[in-house]
């Protein structure tokens, strides 16, 4: 199942890190993004090949200590078409390097649009005899508010090409409980999508005991993180919210059963800019493995059998 492949990942790093490549331009070291500007003026095009680089060097330095990239879809989009090139090539890059690849788009639509949506992510597109897989991601972020009609097309290329998802389910945004709280009749909506996504995943079980439908739980939200690891011990847990947003190692120890499963934590920013924090944009690359060494670190001192 498309889950096994991500434990397995994370069991042999000893480390349930996924590094979410994210960069804004701001995120860039200004010599980077300088010297594509002065190759090809203020354009969109000096921009992705900035961000190409960057990548292609933070990739490089984080192959042997993490096992998952996360890339946020919205943060290449912004760059144009030359930025979905970017996401395309850094996809393929770091499954290249052995990474497990989750594309953070937040995709929810139904019908032809989903299946569009599913395809471009996870599936195949045939043209003439020939099936081309666009971006080809071992994951991508979906949203449930559609229902079932919104998940099914992912469903089937996930059964297809042993792949996997991650509905959104309690999310680590301050707003979020505006709608994730509100009772639908007897429990929070949050719960009613964490038992669809239970159900949609009841088929995708690995050998591991997990599904490949997963869900999202942010480290912000502790207790909920807690109820669902007890409530839910198929579901595997992508936790946002780490270090910036201000979840803690100890926030998000809870989402782990007691074999130190279950669950793979994000970082972005901490990790894409701790060449800031550092001083050292002439240096970004080690800045970004010397944070990921120490995020492994204090993980591993809450959560039991790393």
């Amino acid at each position: 199942m498309g889950i096994d492949a991500l434990i397995e990942r994370i069991r042999d790093k000893r480390n349930p890190t996924v590094a979410g490549l994210d960069p804004r331009l701001e995120h860039l070291p200004p010599w980077l993004l300088a010297e594509e500007i002065a190759a090809s003026g203020e354009t969109l095009a000096a921009a992705a090949n900035a961000v190409r680089r960057f990548n292609t060097a933070l990739l490089d330095a984080l192959a042997d200590v993490v096992p998952a990239v996360k890339l946020q879809s919205a943060c290449y989009e912004a760059l144009g078409p030359e930025g979905m090139a970017v996401l395309r090539d850094s996809i393929a890059y770091a499954r290249a390097l052995g990474y497990y690849v989750i594309a953070d788009a937040k995709r929810g639509d139904i019908g032809s649009t989903a299946e569009c949506y599913s395809a471009a992510f996870l599936g195949r597109v045939r043209v003439g005899q020939t099936d081309i897989a666009p971006f080809d991601a071992d994951a991508v972020t979906v949203n449930p508010y559609q229902g079932s009609d919104s998940i099914k097309p992912f469903l089937e290329d996930m059964k297809t090409y042993d792949r996997a998802i991650f509905v959104l389910g309690r999310t680590s945004n301050r707003s979020s409980s505006e709608l994730q709280m509100l009772c639908v009749p007897d429990r929070p909506l949050y719960r009613a999508v964490a038992d669809l996504t239970d159900r949609w995943g009841m088929p995708f079980v690995g050998k591991y005991g997990y599904t490949s439908v997963g869900l999202v739980v942010g480290a912000t939200q502790p207790s909920e993180i807690r109820e669902l690891r007890e409530h839910f011990p198929q579901l595997f847990f992508l936790v946002p919210g780490y270090g910036a947003q201000g979840g803690t190692a100890w926030d998000v120890s809870r989402a782990f059963d007691r074999m130190g499963r279950g669950a793979i934590v994000n970082s972005s920013r901490a990790i894409l800019c701790a060449w800031q924090k550092k001083g050292a944009p002439e240096n970004f690359a080690e800045a970004a493995r010397a944070e990921a060494l120490r995020m492994k670190e204090e993980l591993g001192k809450c959560i039991q059998c790393m």
